[in-house]
């Protein structure tokens, strides 16, 4: 096996590939959004001839990625006087 066999991910079978416009319904934004992550090379995308799809796993993980929790604060003084 080659290096660069090793190095491929391998793809879910069960895994979804998505249109830009499906991505941008699923992100709710508009269709230059995901064309923008693939060309910037900020998400996971496959070329499937000269047509590009993205793993709906990649977008589940994009998502993830930006989650920011909530901070939450402890004790009696939770609000302070400026």
């Amino acid at each position: 096996m080659t290096d660069r066999r090793k190095q491929m991910t391998a793809l879910d079978p069960d895994d979804r590939l998505l249109t830009y416009d499906q991505a941008a319904d699923v992100l709710n934004t508009t269709p230059r959004f995901p064309r923008r992550l693939v060309e910037e090379r900020r998400i996971r995308f496959v070329k499937v001839g000269r047509f590009v799809r993205i793993p709906e796993s990649a977008l589940h993980e994009f998502i993830a990625a930006g989650l920011v929790e909530p901070v939450t604060l402890r004790g009696r003084n939770t609000r302070r006087a400026a």
